[in-house]
């Protein structure tokens, strides 16, 4: 990410999910989401892919939100910001400083 980062950039306030299975009274599970942790960061869109699938267009837009670094995301996490969900694709830790993480990852919508 090629911004001079700053920590009044960090203006959406950014839930992460983990997938939590619950046993769905049948012997198997279903899975749903619990909060892992709610952070300050920036959401950046870097590209958008549009498709035809099952006779729909479908929307991919890939973004990279950037938060303050932290160690206890994993990538099987979601992110949640007010109504959008991003499935998360990778992390990158700039210069390797331990003091940002950029999240890239995609939104699908229909």
């Amino acid at each position: 990410m090629l911004f001079k980062r700053q920590i009044s950039d960090l203006d959406k306030r950014i839930i992460f999910e983990k997938p939590v299975k619950t046993p769905n009274g049948q012997g198997g599970f279903v899975t749903t989401w619990a909060v892992a942790c709610t952070v300050w960061g920036r959401i950046l869109p870097t590209s958008a892919k549009e498709q035809r699938q099952s006779d729909q267009t479908v929307l991919t837009i890939s973004h990279t939100i950037s938060i303050r670094y932290r160690r206890d995301i994993r990538s099987s996490y979601r992110i949640k910001y007010k109504n959008r969900y991003f499935s998360i694709v990778s992390f990158v830790n700039p210069e390797e400083s331990c003091e940002w993480l950029d999240v890239n990852c995609k939104e699908t919508a229909i």
